[in-house]
């Protein structure tokens, strides 16, 4: 059975895809991450919540806020990006629940009145909204490179201040550059991934 999606659409969003390491300095513009937001906002959650929360680190000051706080290896290709996001899970996304979720707005309080069940639902849901939104970078024809070595402690320091959101991912966004990519590492096949009861 094929795919609804085409060939050149499989390929950009999934099959050629790959984590960047390297990028050009073309610019990555507002309009293209407006339009990659507008995209991936459609997300599925649990109760429609939106819990995703994006800083966009452009300046000097910002950039070398965030280089402090990765890992030695992701340091040098965060510095050259064009353009940093911080993905981000606001653990008080229920807050908006009420006009987010019309269709059961006491889910706020019946669900979500304790701090560690809104923690869990956020870090999943969340986690599902930057899958979306890195295959949105992909889709906007540029190449994404996420990350999990950083110092979650003081980015939240750094760029939340407060103890209500948990980071997710670091993810540099741009134009692949010279030698981006790493050898594609291999995958499970169907076999040993998928059973059927």
């Amino acid at each position: 059975m094929s795919l609804v999606l085409d060939s050149a659409a499989q390929d950009l969003l999934f099959r050629e895809a790959r984590t960047a390491n390297s990028f050009t300095d073309e610019p990555v513009t507002d309009e293209q991450v407006q339009a990659i937001y507008d995209l991936v906002k459609y997300a599925p959650t649990a109760f429609n919540q939106q819990p995703l929360r994006v800083v966009l680190v452009r300046s000097a000051e910002g950039r070398e806020r965030l280089v402090g706080n990765l890992a030695e290896g992701n340091q040098a290709k965060t510095a050259a990006a064009p353009l940093v996001a911080i993905l981000a899970a606001d653990n008080e996304f229920h807050e908006e629940l009420p006009t987010q979720f019309p269709a059961f707005p006491q889910a706020k309080d019946l669900f979500f009145a304790e701090r560690a069940a809104r923690e869990q639902s956020a870090a999943f849901n969340a986690a599902l909204q930057v899958g979306y939104f890195i295959v949105g970078v992909r889709a906007a024809g540029l190449a994404a490179g996420p990350m999990t070595g950083y110092n979650a402690e003081g980015i939240n320091k750094e760029f939340f201040g407060d103890g209500d959101h948990t980071v997710l991912a670091v993810v540099n966004i741009g134009r692949p550059g010279d030698n981006a990519w790493y050898p594609r590492s291999p995958r499970l096949a169907y076999d040993e991934v998928v059973t059927t009861v």
